[in-house]
């Protein structure tokens, strides 16, 4: 079974090794997603949930693909 907040931290842990790869810093990224970069501080940490939405927008924006994003 999962837990939640394993999850959550193993998805931030991704977005951040995706957007350092990329080369991007978490105001580059939270801009071209439309949310401050505080917020993209808190999906790294594992303390903010993402929506599906935004997840998609990000995975798209940064090239990534989504099930590298979505690896637990």
């Amino acid at each position: 079974m999962y837990n939640g907040t394993e999850i959550l931290k193993q998805f931030g842990r991704n977005v951040k090794a995706e957007r350092i790869r990329k080369g991007l810093t978490q105001e580059a990224l939270a801009e071209k997603i439309g949310v401050n970069r505080e917020y993209i501080s808190k999906i790294e940490r594992g303390t903010a949930n993402m929506s599906l939405k935004k997840i998609v927008n990000l995975t798209n924006f940064i090239g990534a693909d989504i099930k590298d994003i979505l690896k637990f």
